[in-house]
C-alpha cells in the first residue's frame, strides 16, 4: 500500500505539489498572522516592564490601552503626584500614536523625571540639549540614522541627539514640551509613570491618596502588574476575532484545495480502484489508502509552511527589526494540528466515495 500510495503521488507531480504548497500556506497564513499580533502584544508588555515603573496614572476617560488617547492631564499633576507618601518618582508622558511604514507610539518625556524611573542605557550621545532633540534606541538606528542625524517625526525636523539600548517603552523620545507644541496641546500629559517606596507594599495606599486628591477622584489608577493583565488578547478590541477569521479562512482554503485533489484524483483512479476491490481490497483499504495519501501531502506541505515561516522571522529580523514576530512552539503545534485536521476531512468525502464503488461498474468505467 505505501508503495502505491507513493507512486499515485509521484504519477502526477504537479497536482501533488500544488496540493502540499496550499497546506504550506494554510500554515504560514496561520503561523505569521499569530506571530505578527502576538508579537505586538507580547513586545509591548516588555517595553512597558522595561520602563521602571511602579504603577500608572491617567484621567478616567482616557482608555487603558496605551498610546490610545490624546494628552488631557495637565504635566502639573506629576508636581502633586510627587509630594504624596510612598511616591519616590512621578513621570509625565505624552503618548501620540502614529501611522507610518508601520504604527508606533512616540514618547514625549521630561528626561529627568522618566530617566528616574530606570535610567536609559545610552550606546552614543546624551540626553536632550535643545527642543528638536530626539533620543532613538538602536533598531531605529539600524534603519540608517546615527548620531546628530536629521529625522522626520510628527512632520517635524529633529535630530538625534543620543542612541539608547531598546526596550524602555518605545523606541523615539522627544522632550514633552516640543510634544505639546506639535500637538497644539502644550503643557499637557497621557499618564504618570510612578516609582513607589518598597512596592508593592504601599501601592494600596498610593492608589488611594491619588483617589482621594482633589480633582482626581476619576483617575484610573493602575499597578504594573493589573496594566500587564490588561494587555492579553481577552481584553484587546476585536484581536480575538482577526485571529480566528484568518485561521477560519486558512483552514477552507487548505480544505477545500485537499477536497478537490483528492476528489479528482478518485475519479481518475476508477478503474484502479475496481482492479483492487475485484482482488478483494476492502472499502477500508481503500479509503485508509487515500488517506495515507492526503496525509504524506499534508505532512510535507506542513514542513514547508514551518519551515518557510522560520524562514521569514530571519528576514524580517534583518530587514525590519522594529517588527515583532513571535513564534511559539504552542502555535506551531496549533497550526499542525489544524492544518492536518482539515486536509484528513478534506479527503473523507473522496475516500468514502471510492470505497462505495461497485467493482463491475468500476471495471467497466471509461
Amino acid at each position: 500500500m505505501n508503495k502505491l500510495v507513493v507512486g499515485n503521488l509521484v504519477h502526477r507531480p504537479l497536482r501533488s505539489i500544488i496540493s502540499a504548497f496550499a497546506v504550506g500556506i494554510e500554515v504560514i497564513m496561520i503561523l505569521s498572522i499569530a506571530a505578527v499580533m502576538f508579537g505586538m502584544l507580547n513586545g509591548s508588555k516588555t517595553r512597558q516592564t522595561g520602563i521602571g515603573g511602579d504603577m500608572i496614572a491617567h484621567p478616567g476617560a482616557s482608555s487603558n490601552l496605551i498610546g490610545q488617547t490624546s494628552a488631557s492631564a495637565s504635566v502639573k499633576v506629576a508636581d502633586i503626584l510627587n509630594k504624596l507618601p510612598h511616591v519616590e518618582v512621578a513621570a509625565p508622558v505624552y503618548l501620540k500614536l502614529v501611522a507610518g511604514s508601520s504604527l508606533e507610539n512616540i514618547y514625549g518625556i521630561d528626561f529627568e523625571s522618566f530617566n528616574a524611573l530606570k535610567p536609559f542605557v545610552f550606546l552614543e550621545g546624551g540626553p536632550f540639549k535643545n527642543p528638536d532633540d530626539i533620543i532613538i534606541d538602536e533598531f531605529i538606528e539600524a534603519k540608517g540614522f546615527h548620531l546628530g542625524d536629521p529625522i522626520q517625526v510628527l512632520n517635524h525636523t529633529f535630530h538625534v541627539c543620543g542612541i539608547v539600548e531598546h526596550g524602555k517603552g518605545g523606541r523615539k523620545f522627544i522632550p514633552i514640551a516640543t510634544m505639546g507644541e506639535i500637538d497644539t496641546n502644550p503643557g499637557k500629559a497621557s499618564y504618570f509613570y510612578l516609582k513607589t517606596e518598597d512596592q508593592p507594599k504601599f501601592q494600596e495606599a498610593v492608589r488611594k491618596e491619588i483617589l482621594a486628591t482633589d480633582g482626581m477622584q476619576s483617575y484610573d489608577v493602575q499597578t504594573l502588574a493589573e496594566l500587564l493583565d490588561s494587555l492579553t488578547p481577552e481584553r484587546m478590541p476585536g484581536f480575538n476575532i482577526a485571529l480566528r477569521v484568518v485561521i477560519g479562512i486558512a483552514s477552507v482554503i487548505g480544505f477545500l484545495v485537499i477536497f478537490q485533489s483528492m476528489y479528482t484524483a478518485v475519479m481518475e483512479r476508477t478503474r484502479e480502484i475496481g482492479i483492487l476491490k475485484s482482488m478483494g481490497a476492502s472499502s477500508g483499504y481503500i479509503v485508509s489508502g487515500i488517506l495515507r495519501e492526503t496525509g504524506l501531502l499534508a505532512a510535507v506541505g506542513i514542513v514547508l509552511g514551518v519551515l518557510a515561516t522560520y524562514l521569514m522571522r530571519t528576514i524580517f529580523r534583518y530587514r525590519i527589526p522594529t517588527l515583532d514576530f513571535s513564534i511559539t512552539p504552542g502555535w506551531v503545534l496549533t497550526a499542525i494540528l489544524i492544518a492536518f485536521t482539515g486536509a484528513l476531512f478534506g479527503a473523507l468525502y473522496p475516500a468514502l466515495k471510492a470505497a462505495r464503488k461497485d467493482p463491475i461498474d468500476a471495471l467497466s468505467y471509461e
